[in-house]
């Protein structure tokens, strides 16, 4: 019973197989592997981008720093959720990798930002004039760091009030998948038609090793990523490992199929958990990310049970029993409704 997070999941088995057929013989270097010419195709597909520009990385940090360096410089900022992967778990990559950046953050509902509060935190910078940032880019992520989801309405109207002000929009799709499959909508309404400009497209944490690609709408952007990944040393030599598992992932429906696998379990523990005696959701469960308040009796009876996810040990021991503690449960493509249930029995 591991909760803790999507990539404490094992990689899926048509990933580990990909990776060893990649592993025969010899090929190119650098991204020349004949795979990934079958990727750069496959995600133009989905996608319904023929034109657009895709590079493959090793994780989500440098996939989102990578792409919001070729949309923002220096002097800029770049608004994002108070709660965004990019502001609180990144180490200050985006500032870094951009050369100075400002990452400013823009007030959410859970985890969601509106137009409205876009555009104030927009118009703020642009009235303080020349001894501030400027406005450069906006960072939107789907699925949000509270497991909620922007609906394609939702993206084009923030997309609307960033291009009204002449900024391209950067969407963070570590979990992509999770979202489009909750919308029931296509890559292409998700993204572009909706105003994106570049997604951080993941696989890591939906049943590959370790690989995301960045996708650009504008392919004039195309050449000065290259540059960015080689120059941070995040072009893999041996690039094949990378193409074979993003090959495999997009192959046919997979993708997809682990995806929904991850919703459904997330969407059962939450239905249990809501029936639970002292138990409380507390933001909408739209994907496979969860957050709720437990009793502490029933923490305790769960971890002592085995089940992992993050909870202070502190936070554990002191206080009464029926205090509620607050927890995020992350699931993935490989949990089952036993653990499910077994948590649930647990808790309950």
């Amino acid at each position: 019973m591991n909760f803790a997070s999507d990539n404490t999941g094992p990689v899926h088995p048509r990933i580990m197989e990909a990776l060893a057929r990649a592993n025969e013989g010899y090929a190119m270097p650098y991204g020349d592997d004949a795979l990934m010419g079958q990727v750069r195709a496959r995600i133009r597909e989905i996608f319904e981008a023929p034109e657009a520009e895709v590079h493959l990385v090793a994780t989500g940090t440098a996939a989102n720093s990578l792409a919001l360096a070729t949309m923002a410089q220096p002097w800029e900022a770049i608004y994002c959720s108070r709660l965004a992967h990019i502001h609180v778990d990144e180490c200050g990559a985006p500032e870094f990798f951009t050369g100075g950046a400002k990452v400013v953050l823009v007030d959410e509902e859970d985890a969601r930002i509106s137009p409205e509060a876009l555009a104030a935190a927009i118009t703020e910078g642009l009235e303080r004039g020349l001894h501030y940032v400027q406005a450069g880019a906006v960072s939107l992520t789907q699925v949000t760091e509270r497991g909620t989801v922007y609906d394609c309405a939702s993206l084009a109207d923030l997309a609307r009030v960033a291009k009204a002000h002449g900024l391209p929009v950067h969407m963070d799709g570590a979990r992509f998948a999770n979202a489009l499959v909750a919308l029931g909508c296509s890559p292409a309404e998700m993204t572009w038609k909706a105003g994106i400009d570049a997604v951080s497209f993941g696989g890591t944490k939906n049943g590959c090793m370790g690989v995301e690609a960045v996708v650009l709408f504008d392919p004039a952007k195309g050449r000065e990523l290259e540059l960015r990944r080689k120059r941070s040393g995040h072009l893999f030599s041996k690039h094949r490992y990378l193409s074979a598992q993003m090959a495999a992932y997009l192959e046919g429906e997979h993708w997809l199929d682990t995806a929904r696998a991850a919703n459904a379990a997330a969407a059962r523990l939450a239905e249990g958990l809501a029936r639970t005696p002292g138990g409380r959701l507390l933001h909408p469960v739209e994907a496979n990310m969860l957050y709720a308040e437990l009793p502490r009796a029933a923490h305790r009876r769960a971890v002592g049970a085995g089940a992992q996810y993050y909870l202070s040990m502190e936070e554990l021991a002191g206080g009464a029993e029926e205090d509620p503690i607050p927890v995020r449960l992350v699931t993935n493509w490989a949990t089952t409704e036993a653990e499910v249930d077994r948590f649930l029995e647990l808790v309950s």
